[in-house]
């Protein structure tokens, strides 16, 4: 009997706690991108917390500069409604934030984490690999 209603519990707490996620994911896209940093466009990631805008993702890629070997690659998609049209991470003017004027998000962009806002999603976030040249952008 005690095996019966362990096994009643167990299937009502599977059945309570398999509810549908509402907030969709950001589109996933094919991402495998070079860039050459020697560039004079990639100005900017020759300095730390430097960042540039790229094409490619969902809305775009935004690039940072953590260190000199270390760089993140962020789609500019805000997780926050991803199925809104008007979504789109920038830069603020410290160089240390993204925000989406859309929904008020903001994201540290050395991690991409959610620091205000609607979002519980931080941004999405491309591996990159930096041969001290070239950086690749890929998942």
């Amino acid at each position: 009997m005690n095996k019966l209603i362990a096994l009643i519990t167990v299937f009502f707490l599977l059945v309570v706690s398999c509810k549908k996620d509402d907030n969709s994911q950001v589109p996933l896209v094919s991402v495998n991108l070079s860039f050459n940093l020697n560039n004079p466009e990639f100005i900017n990631l020759q300095i730390d917390n430097g960042w540039t805008y790229v094409s490619g993702g969902s809305r775009g890629i935004l690039l940072y500069r953590i260190s000199a070997n270390n760089y993140k690659a962020f789609d500019r998609h805000c997780p926050y409604n991803p199925s809104s049209s008007c979504g789109l991470v920038s830069v603020d003017v410290t160089n240390l934030v993204g925000i989406d004027d859309c929904c008020g998000s903001r994201f540290l962009l050395s991690s991409g984490q959610v620091t205000q806002g609607p979002a519980t999603r931080p941004l999405k976030e491309y591996k990159t690999s930096y041969d001290g040249s070239t950086l690749s952008v890929f998942n």
